[in-house]
């Protein structure tokens, strides 16, 4: 009998991963295709959260035109890879000029993010390619948006949409809502079984 259970949910699950593949693979395409940043606070007290939130601004207000001549993540990676002195420079003159004096260390790094909503859209949980900001001991809850193509630059110019990024098939993906909510949570749980795998 216990044979019986395992063969069954053996083959539940296999079925589960067989229906998932094509939309697996568009998720892992719109990873391909976007870059993420991520600002990890000190702490979560009050005043860190808040000095994160400044630190945040001040790291878009430095970027807001560096990836306008972007036409793809590849391409954005590399501009944010040229400018990272200056966004780490940019960011921590922000800390030291609201009284604190944490370090901040700015990164290029390939980091997994959970399904996350947007205004309109919703990203798929996976690894992503992200600027990381770190302030201080970076325990405290953490912001994030897409930099690339600059949902979260306001500022931007003459700067990609999602839509130019993304295939058809892969918008009809993030546009859609909660039509594909059971898949995106399906999409979490094989990419937390890969993690766990992977360790």
């Amino acid at each position: 009998m216990k044979f019986l259970k395992k063969a069954f949910f053996l083959g539940f699950v296999l079925t589960v991963l067989f229906t998932m593949t094509g939309f697996a693979g568009q998720c892992q395409t719109i990873s391909d295709r976007v870059l993420r940043l991520h600002v990890l606070a000190n702490s979560d007290s009050q005043e860190d959260q808040e000095l994160k939130l400044k630190v945040r601004d001040r790291v878009l207000e430095c970027s807001a035109n560096m990836l306008d001549g972007a036409a793809n993540r590849a391409q954005a990676e590399a501009l944010t890879q040229e400018n990272l002195e200056e966004i780490q420079r940019a960011a921590q003159q922000e800390v030291y000029k609201q009284g604190y004096d944490y370090p901040v260390s700015v990164e290029l790094t390939n980091m997994r993010f959970n399904t996350r909503k947007y205004e309109t859209v919703t990203l798929p949980a996976g690894d992503y390619d992200a600027l990381r900001v770190s302030i201080g001991s970076a325990q405290g809850k953490n912001w994030w948006c897409v930099m690339f193509p600059p949902m979260c630059l306001p500022a931007a110019e003459q700067s990609k949409e999602l839509s130019d990024v993304l295939d058809p098939a892969q918008m009809e993906i993030v546009e859609g809502g909660d039509q594909y909510e059971i898949k995106f949570k399906t999409i979490e749980v094989i990419e937390d079984i890969k993690s766990w795998f992977g360790r």
